[in-house]
């Protein structure tokens, strides 16, 4: 009884739809005027066939001139860790620890905490040593990172004007603290499409307790949803309800897409919507991930050696306090190796976020442990892609929304806060790969790690490279909305040349 109620519903749902062959032909008329559409948005950027960007608006495509990388690997270390006690040593702060700085110095300056009237500079514990062939300063914190130095382009000049969480957050993946807007992952997807035919564009992993700007790190903004990042499981089910119920043949799941599929064609030939063809689009990636996405997620292939330098398998280390969720070591470890799995797929841009580095107390004990939660496994990310030859065409990042305070916490009846507060004026980022000159130290903060004294750079300056990177003219990378022409670089960013390899 039951076959014979399923083959009816086969048969139903296949009376609703046109062939494949006829959706093919006219795609080129309904939907492909989505694609036509963004061409002209783009002036040339886009370069795939108005046809085949209706069938699959992640079509990869050519962008304004050669492209030295071809991924993107954007490891988010949310809630801002502390320059001056990873990555830029200041000898100078630590003979000044418990004094205050000159008042001209923080008249104008905006705390999240600290108060300025008693603020006293704290120096760091943490001690430095010099690696790779320019010498450059790792703490003790980050020992497998430091044997990386010759790949790394360390950036110590960061700044940005954003000084909380969620604004800051937001200005370093959309290129302004708004909300709304597409962010870095969505604009180079929109731009270039991906390589992967089963796998999304754009895939986030999380670890830690979650970011404070959640799921608006990830959004499309005003881009079709198509572009928008998709959350991954590193266990389990990949994507929530991505799997078919029990009882739900194969072939009916297909009937009843290519149905949907009919109905929102004759709706867009009606509405013009560009959203409608992003649905059709996502509902056809979704069938195709019921396969890719659970063998992407199953390391069972990979060399036992492979999973111990990433650290899968280590156990969690102690006093996790904001950073840890479960075995947070593990997770972490697990997303490095899926990000490497992920652009091995051809996926475009893959973020991977890590929360929270926000330690405003407990500073020793905390970022002692998010450090040696995450520095195993990026070193390991690293030297894995340069070894399978995939480092040169895959830009690695590893950026936050700001920096730490030199002055110690000092917040009204809290005597026990030993922590640094949010400081926007100078933070340090980290690049490797995908056309980056390796093996160099770019920019210097002051003595006191308080402000930048040569070569800043704006976050807008830091995607204008990245973009030209991908060969986009980030200029010419836009979508209007609204009555104006909208652009990951917002109204400024400049191609930071000295980096280019």
């Amino acid at each position: 009884m039951m076959k014979h109620l399923l083959q009816h519903d086969i048969d139903y749902m296949k009376e609703l739809t046109h062939t494949r062959r006829s959706f093919f032909n006219t795609a080129a008329s309904g939907l492909g005027g989505v694609a036509l559409a963004g061409m002209l948005q783009q002036d040339g950027l886009l370069r795939a066939s108005p046809a085949s960007m209706a069938i699959n608006p992640l079509a990869p495509r050519g962008g304004h001139f050669p492209a030295k990388a071809k991924n993107c690997i954007f490891i988010f270390m949310a809630g801002a860790p502390s320059h001056i006690d990873l990555f830029d040593p200041k000898p100078k702060l630590n003979e000044l620890h418990g004094q205050a700085l000159p008042e001209s110095m923080t008249e104008n300056v905006r705390f999240a905490f600290i108060q300025k009237e008693s603020a006293k500079l704290m120096g760091s514990k943490r001690r430095f040593e010099k690696h790779g062939k320019v010498g450059m300063d790792f703490s003790d914190l980050t020992p497998h990172l430091a044997t990386c130095a010759d790949e790394i382009l360390m950036v110590r000049s960061m700044h940005t004007e954003q000084f909380n969480h969620h604004p800051g957050q937001l200005m370093m993946q959309c290129g302004r603290g708004t909300f709304g807007l597409p962010t870095m992952g969505s604009w180079i997807t929109y731009g270039l499409g991906s390589e992967s035919q089963n796998l999304p564009g754009y895939v986030v992993l999380t670890s830690g307790r979650g970011s404070s700007g959640g799921a608006t790190l990830w959004q499309s903004g005003f881009l079709p949803s198509t572009y928008a990042g998709v959350l991954f499981r590193e266990k389990g089910e990949p994507v929530l309800n991505l799997s078919n119920p029990d009882g739900l043949p194969p072939q009916l799941q297909r009937a009843g897409l290519d149905a949907l599929r009919d109905v929102n064609q004759e709706r867009y030939e009606i509405m013009r919507d560009p959203e409608i063809a992003s649905r059709i689009a996502n509902y056809e990636l979704a069938y195709r991930m019921q396969m890719a996405a659970p063998e992407l997620i199953d390391l069972s292939k990979e060399s036992a050696r492979t999973l111990e330098a990433y650290g899968v398998n280590r156990k969690d280390p102690p006093n996790g306090g904001r950073g840890k969720s479960g075995n947070t070591a593990e997770s972490f470890s697990r997303n490095c190796l899926l990000a490497r799995r992920l652009v091995e797929r051809g996926v475009r841009f893959v973020n991977l976020i890590y929360a929270s580095w926000d330690h405003h107390s407990n500073l020793d004990q905390e970022l002692t442990y998010n450090a040696t939660v995450v520095d195993q496994p990026i070193a390991a990310l690293i030297k894995d892609l340069k070894d399978r030859g995939l480092l040169d065409e895959t830009m690695v990042v590893w950026g936050t929304e700001f920096g730490r305070t030199p002055l110690g916490e000092n917040r009204n009846g809290r005597p026990d806060v030993t922590g640094r507060d949010h400081h926007p004026f100078s933070f340090t980022m980290l690049m490797a790969g995908g056309g980056i000159q390796g093996g160099r130290v770019y920019g210097q903060t002051d003595e006191i790690g308080w402000g930048i004294e040569d070569k800043p750079v704006h976050i807008n300056d830091l995607h204008a490279t990245m973009l030209e990177r991908f060969g986009i003219e980030h200029t010419d990378l836009t979508y209007r909305f609204q009555g104006r022409d909208f652009r990951l670089t917002d109204v400024g960013g400049r191609v930071v040349h000295d980096w280019l390899a």
